[in-house]
């Protein structure tokens, strides 16, 4: 069960930064919007309740079991990470810049320099539009490589994201998980 915040504990979350969960040559870099005020409150990744990542990963085979946000240290024994575009928590993804997104964008592109992943994998197109200017990009495969990482956009996981299901969005994810085992 995760833990339950009050609204003032979730706004004193804030701007708060959450540390990535990376390691050199990963085979996936996953990297959301930015963290929500429950991610921030607790320090784990995609922790609001609702947020599809977590069953989606282990739909997708990615996992071999549904791990909770407070199990993210695993990931990177599955050769997996999570970072993110914009570092600073906000209650939603329109609080935030284009400004922040281009800067994000450039940020992200020198660490996944740094980093060497085989793919990193944008959850939410429109993020990647605009980290990316790239106005016309779809879900799946990009063109686009930073060094020899490859980029995938999947779908966002938010609960909010009605236009995907929980299913639809692990067939997406199971597409990056064949691609990313090649």
């Amino acid at each position: 069960m995760p833990p339950r915040f009050t609204p003032a504990q979730l706004e004193a979350a804030r701007d708060r930064l959450v540390p990535d969960v990376v390691a050199d040559g990963l085979r996936v870099l996953f990297c959301g919007i930015n963290p929500g005020l429950m991610t921030a409150a607790t320090g784990h990744h995609f922790a609001r309740p609702g947020n599809r990542f977590w069953p989606v990963l282990h739909l997708s085979g990615f996992t071999p079991r549904l791990l909770k946000p407070s199990e993210q240290d695993e990931l990177p024994s599955y050769g997996l990470g999570i970072t993110n575009v914009v570092a600073r928590a906000s209650a939603r993804a329109d609080e935030l810049s284009a400004e922040e997104y281009r800067e994000g964008g450039r940020l992200l592109a020198a660490k996944v320099e740094r980093l060497r992943p085989r793919w990193l994998a944008v959850v939410g197109v429109t993020a990647y539009r605009a980290a990316f200017d790239d106005r016309k990009a779809q879900v799946g495969p990009q063109d686009r490589v930073i060094g020899r990482t490859r980029l995938w956009v999947l779908p966002n996981p938010s609960g909010l994201n009605a236009h995907w299901t929980a299913a639809t969005m692990a067939e997406e994810f199971a597409r990056l998980r064949v691609a990313a085992a090649d």
